[in-house]
């Protein structure tokens, strides 16, 4: 307790003190009476812990504007992003029965129902793209306004489709009433088809029990796989494919709204590529605004992998004029080099063999081969021995016409 500071132990006061040494550069808060040795001096501890708190207190300041910096970063790059992140078959997704193009008829009455206030149960069906889903999307907002999210029910192939969904999910919000709001709760069944057989018997009974308060919406591709006694439930429309004008000027106001170049070949072979779906027109055309500056025809086949116009015309020419050893050889190098599907290939030969003057009997010997190859290819046949069939089929085709 009574020791004495030595020279190796410098006091507060000693110049050479490790404080002093950790003090070389001043602060504005530093204290002239601390420099000299007439002026009034201020005691180190509190000197450095006023410096502390200057240089935290600046530390935070400087730290809380890049937060507040990042934060409006992020806030307006989110904003700005979210709507471009987007794939363009959602992003403009029409939200109104009035945005749709197309199926008129089946608008009109669908629209007059929901007016009326004496919608029925619905069963969409008809080929993918043209405007099912987003149908009964627009009339559920129709229906039920900013109370959308509690008042429908919406089920995809993606989800769970056994019996055990529609005893427990689909009918535990069927029966289910809301205390302080009214209109009908909707349960959209998408891809319906994909459901099981007893799922579907176990639906009637639901159907039939909630109709005052829940109505059923069913969408599907085959309506040969929904079972009759759904069939007779509700009210059926068919969609068709699309319109070629209508789809033709909506393709082109969306590019126009992206900033696409697109060209007029470019247009026509999207839209007869797509063949009324509208979904696959605005899925190829952001693949092609993608992957290179300027969208034609050329670029639409590439993205695509489809065989081009002057490809098939080459085709059909072997088909019809080449020997069958060298017609096969020569058409698999070409799908092999270019990746070509033979049923893409199988589809627009149809196209065009339709619009050959033939014989009727060789015309319907190729249908009937080429509609066997087709249902070949779709059980998983090997494409080089339905290659084979095909040219086969153009060979005894042949023989007819000569006859």
């Amino acid at each position: 307790k009574g020791a004495q500071a030595s020279p190796a132990m410098p006091t507060a006061r000693d110049e050479k003190s490790p404080v002093r040494e950790a003090d070389d550069e001043k602060t504005p808060m530093d204290i002239e009476g601390s420099k000299h040795e007439d002026g009034p001096e201020m005691d180190i501890e509190a000197a450095v812990k006023v410096r502390g708190e200057v240089k935290r207190g600046k530390r935070e300041v400087r730290s809380g504007k890049a937060e507040v910096g990042v934060k409006r970063g992020k806030m307006e790059v989110g904003q700005d992003s979210k709507a471009d992140n987007l794939p363009w078959v959602e992003k403009y997704r029409p939200k109104h029965l009035e945005d749709l193009i197309s199926q008129d008829d089946k608008l009109a009455t669908i629209s007059r129902l929901i007016d009326a206030g004496k919608m029925p149960h619905i069963l969409l069906y008809g080929p993918p793209g043209t405007g099912k889903t987003s149908t009964i999307l627009a009339c559920a907002r129709k229906l039920n306004g900013d109370n959308f999210g509690s008042m429908v029910l919406e089920l995809n192939a993606s989800d769970d489709r056994g019996i055990s969904v529609v005893r427990n999910q689909i009918k535990g919000f069927a029966s289910s009433r809301q205390l302080f709001r009214k209109g009908i709760k909707l349960i959209i069944l998408d891809e319906c088809d994909s459901m099981t057989r007893d799922s579907q018997f176990a639906l009637r009974r639901v159907i039939e029990k909630y109709t005052t308060n829940t109505r059923f919406c069913l969408i599907c591709n085959y309506i040969n796989k929904i079972t009759p006694a759904l069939q007779s439930r509700c009210t059926k429309f068919r969609f068709g494919p699309l319109d070629r004008k209508q789809v033709t000027g909506r393709v082109q106001e969306i590019a126009d709204k992206e900033g696409v170049k697109l060209t007029e070949d470019g247009l026509k072979a999207i839209v007869e590529l797509a063949e009324g779906d509208m979904r696959k027109c605005l899925n190829v055309l952001q693949s092609c605004h993608l992957a290179y500056p300027k969208v034609d025809a050329e670029t639409v086949y590439l993205s695509t992998g489809n065989p081009s116009p002057k490809v098939m015309k080459g085709i059909i020419d072997s088909l019809w004029n080449q020997p069958f050893r060298e017609v096969y050889h020569s058409t698999r190098k070409l799908m092999k080099t270019n990746g070509y599907a033979l049923a893409d290939i199988l589809r627009m030969i149809h196209n065009q063999v339709t619009k050959i003057k033939m014989p009727a009997k060789a015309l319907m010997l190729l249908l009937d081969k080429m509609s066997n190859i087709e249902f070949n290819l779709s059980a998983g046949a090997d494409d080089a021995v339905q290659l084979g069939a095909l040219v086969g089929a153009f060979a005894l085709a042949k023989s007819l016409c000569q006859e």
